[in-house]
């Protein structure tokens, strides 16, 4: 068993990891995209404090919106509220901003609905944004980094999660599986080209397979 948990380390949540060297080459080329982030205004729908704080490129200002509650003390630079993205409240809908970002959350929000209106509210917060999602069709699933989990029955995906030691948090309630395994719906670029309509896709790559897919609109 720990050698297993070694081993998610080594592929997703180490600092030398797989996982930490394709972040760090998304956030290079973020920054190729749009050189004059740090005079922007940046939203960012479903993200982290933790993650721009631990990231290279550092915006004029970033916005947090999240279900979780952020930290009780930010850098200056940073601003959080606990909000819907799917249905934001007017305070934060009706605010000016330069660029919307959106890492790995579309997949989670909740069926075709739901991401219609996460795509609808990107589209209304500023003309550019950036929206990245973990790709359906790539071998792996990369939330629970077992092979072709997403293609699974829910039986079997709720038994493989209750046993499997690399997901990121185990729990051996039956129904707690579950309820992990219906929240991630993967993406195809289909679909990603359905919600980001007038937006370049751009791909990321892995032993030259498509890892996932990038909605860019400059």
């Amino acid at each position: 068993m720990s050698r297993l948990n070694a081993l998610r380390s080594r592929f997703v949540d180490a600092p030398d990891s797989l996982g930490a060297k394709a972040r760090a080459r998304r956030w290079q080329w973020f920054a190729d995209q749009f050189p004059d982030l740090d005079q922007m205004s940046v939203i960012d729908l479903g993200g982290t404090a933790g993650a721009w704080m631990r990231a290279p490129v550092r915006p004029a200002h970033v916005h947090i919106v999240n279900l979780e509650q952020p930290p009780a003390e930010l850098p200056s630079w940073l601003r959080a509220d606990v909000a819907d993205a799917c249905d934001l409240p007017a305070s934060i809908r009706d605010a000016s901003y330069d660029l919307v970002f959106s890492n790995a959350v579309i997949e989670h929000v909740g069926g075709h609905v739901r991401r219609q209106q996460f795509a609808d509210t990107v589209h209304s917060l500023a003309d550019r944004h950036w929206v990245q999602t973990p790709y359906r069709y790539f071998p792996v699933e990369p939330h629970f980094l077992f092979p072709g989990f997403q293609f699974l029955p829910l039986a079997a995906r709720t038994a493989i999660l209750r046993r499997w030691p690399l997901v990121h948090t185990p729990t051996s309630d039956r129904d707690a599986a579950r309820m992990i395994a219906m929240e991630v719906e993967l993406l195809s670029v289909t679909e990603m080209r359905h919600y980001f309509p007038k937006s370049g896709i751009r791909f990321e790559r892995l032993a030259g397979l498509v890892k996932s897919v990038i909605a860019v609109r400059n």
